[in-house]
């Protein structure tokens, strides 16, 4: 099925095959509800006015839109690859065998914390090398249910990993379009053009200062590389599974980026120390001592939080914004914010 046979399906058909796209209009503060209304109905139908206030114009909704889809769609077919990536606990720094044995689906968002020192990366490392029994853990990891023949992980068409560090930099300066244009060839998309504009667009909505896809790579800041590091991984490198390590010193929109990668069905690790980021995600692996001694499933309550943690971040970055752009912060600014009972010292 394609962009077009969709908008011509009512609505509660189409949100019970593809619930996602609920997400994708309220994460632009639209509501999308089921009923015999079809998605082209329900477009043509949204009040310019509104539009305006929420500064989008039809045409970018309407092109957001279409690549989310044909993103969405395209990946149906691949993500069925990995079914689960089973970790099977070894040995902490004192020798102590690892009582846990953890298993991540697709759709899923998983944190791992500690304190620093405690194993973190070693953890999320082992994941990327495919580990078995072959590291200083000796922890075993499976993917569906099996170990990944040692060849694979050397081939990136077979290798279902994407691991961005803290340290991940680009060494060529070609031009961003040009870059993500050779990359789509050799994944052989289908429409190389559209995933490398979906790409690009994806990487805006996680970067406070939009990437211009003319500019040389190295040229670009360390916030808009980890946002088009984490876009070319989802999009055109389609990998079934996206290590981060510490996406909060990525500089980049973090409950944004959560937003969207909801939204594709892959397994996202991630190491943090960000608050909000492991309330957000569906689990969390609690390390101590070279070990996984603990799984946190995120309940209401944790949820709520994050939500007013999140509350907080847009404060802050609304503040970023201005500062950036020369503006004087006023008296009173918190209070104008939106949710806040009072403005300029009146009700």
């Amino acid at each position: 099925m394609n962009y077009h046979d969709l908008l011509i399906i009512p609505l509660a058909r189409l949100l019970a095959e593809y619930p996602y796209l609920e997400d994708f209009f309220s994460s632009f503060g639209l509501q999308l509800q089921a009923g015999d209304q079809t998605l082209q109905q329900y477009f043509d139908a949204l009040d310019q006015d509104k539009l305006l206030d929420l500064g989008l114009s039809r045409e970018q909704l309407g092109k957001s839109l279409h690549d989310f889809l044909a993103g969405m769609l395209s990946l149906e077919d691949n993500t069925e690859k990995v079914e689960s990536l089973t970790i099977i606990g070894g040995y902490d720094k004192s020798g102590t065998h690892e009582a846990l044995e953890i298993t991540l689906r697709p759709g899923q968002i998983i944190c791992i914390v500690g304190p620093t020192g405690s194993g973190k990366t070693t953890l999320i490392d082992d994941i990327a090398l495919f580990a078995f029994d072959n590291t200083p853990s000796r922890r075993k990891i499976f993917i569906n249910g099996e170990r990944l023949p040692p060849e694979a992980s050397g081939d990136p068409a077979r290798n279902p990993v994407a691991f961005i560090t803290q340290h991940t930099n680009f060494l060529s300066d070609l031009p961003v379009f040009e870059f993500l244009k050779i990359h789509a060839s050799v994944r052989s998309s289908a429409d190389v053009l559209s995933a490398v504009e979906e790409t690009v667009n994806f990487a805006n909505q996680l970067t406070g200062e939009p990437l211009d896809p003319h500019n040389g790579m190295t040229e670009l800041s360390g916030g808009q590389t980890r946002a088009l590091l984490i876009a070319d991984a989802v999009v055109i490198g389609n990998s079934p599974i996206i290590l981060l390590d510490e996406i909060e010193n990525a500089g980049i929109d973090r409950g944004r980026a959560l937003e969207l990668l909801k939204n594709y069905k892959k397994i996202f690790v991630f190491v943090t120390h960000d608050p909000g980021i492991a309330l957000m995600s569906d689990f969390r692996i609690v390390m101590k001592n070279g070990t996984m001694t603990k799984l946190v499933h995120s309940d209401r309550a944790e949820r709520a939080a994050a939500e007013e943690i999140r509350r907080l971040d847009e404060v802050v970055l609304r503040l970023r914004r201005l500062i950036r752009d020369g503006e004087k912060v006023e008296a009173g600014f918190l209070n104008c914010l939106p949710g806040a009972r009072r403005c300029g010292g009146r009700p």
